[in-house]
């Protein structure tokens, strides 16, 4: 019973209860919003930001942070278009947007991990480097024009009512948690993140796998992108502009410390839906998207304060339980002689 009563006073328990409240005054809105076809549109249209959230859990709680996954969205997309269109089979641009991800994952991850910069400037650089290759690439155009297959990867169903993008999230949400959270490499990045100068004094190769969790990032932000292409069927220079923001969101409010070493994604799942579902009862009660980014971005804030200051509340709360049983102990030490 003790167990079960922490689960419900947790940040998990909060996040479900904030999720079940959001369901409730959306389903008085609209009877058919729990339908399964509107639950998977509420999915699609935003399902590349949640997979990039799922790489992007990795790469806070290893202690760092990704800046420039939506600029390498955005690259990875205008590169495809920019191939197709120069005569390039899509396949093949489809291959080297995912090698253009890792590049970048890669130049990110070198100078962090190996020169030891801050990887909040250097992704932020990396977001203002990569947006601006991607619009030179296209410059002021929308390049569209796809073949009928590639469309239909990101627009139509695959397997009964669900799209590859869909499919594609289910899978990778399953192998992030059976890596971060059951295996070696998950208790790895863990240590790291709690404390990189320990991980290192045990033998972990800290680099090496700063590194590879920065080019998973890079990798799967321009998987992402070519779900966005898909989805979208044209691609201008400021594709998946602003992304970062919601997937930043979705991780911290997730219950993911922005100091690295604490989180899970059972708590970045229920951020997701939170989210997701949040966003789709504003529109159902036709507010703008300008006002529907301002809230994300008060979760942003809160979801960074509101766990910072539970924690100092529970630590003065054990310095005082501390200090009561140390004068206790006196009290019955002076009573007894």
């Amino acid at each position: 019973m003790g167990a079960n009563l922490r689960r419900l006073v947790s940040w998990e328990g909060f996040l479900l209860g904030i999720l079940v409240l959001v369901i409730i005054v959306n389903t008085s809105r609209a009877p058919a919003y729990l339908s399964l076809t509107n639950q998977i549109n509420l999915f699609q249209l935003s399902i590349e930001k949640i997979i990039v959230a799922l790489v992007m859990t990795f790469v806070i709680i290893n202690g760092e942070i990704d800046l420039s996954v939506a600029s390498v969205m955005g690259l990875a997309a205008c590169m495809i278009a920019v191939l197709f269109e120069s005569g390039v089979p899509l396949p093949l641009a489809i291959l080297a947007a995912l090698i253009a991800g890792v590049c970048c994952g890669a130049f990110n991850g070198l100078w962090v991990a190996y020169v030891g910069l801050p990887s909040l400037a250097v992704t932020l650089a990396g977001m203002i480097g990569y947006r601006g290759v991607a619009r030179i690439l296209i410059e002021d155009r929308s390049i569209g024009g796809f073949p009928a297959w590639f469309t239909a990867l990101g627009q139509q169903p695959l397997l009964g009512p669900f799209p590859l993008s869909l499919i594609l999230f289910a899978v990778l949400f399953a192998l992030a948690i059976i890596i971060l959270q059951f295996s070696g490499i998950g208790r790895i990045i863990y240590v790291i993140g709690n404390n990189a100068a320990v991980a290192r004094y045990s033998g972990i190769d800290t680099p090496r796998l700063k590194l590879g969790v920065f080019v998973a990032s890079g990798l799967i932000a321009a998987m992402a992108g070519v779900l966005l292409a898909a989805r979208l069927g044209a691609v201008r220079g400021n594709t998946a502009e602003g992304f970062e923001l919601d997937i930043i969101t979705m991780v911290l409010l997730g219950g993911v410390s922005i100091f690295g070493g604490v989180g899970n994604l059972v708590g970045v799942g229920l951020a997701i839906l939170v989210i997701l579902n949040l966003r789709n009862g504003m529109s159902l009660l036709n507010v703008t998207g300008n006002v529907q980014t301002g809230v994300i971005g008060v979760l942003l804030i809160l979801s960074v304060l509101l766990p910072n200051l539970v924690q100092m509340a529970r630590e003065r709360l054990q310095r005082r339980t501390t200090q009561r049983k140390e004068v206790q102990v006196e009290t019955e030490t002076s009573a007894s002689s």
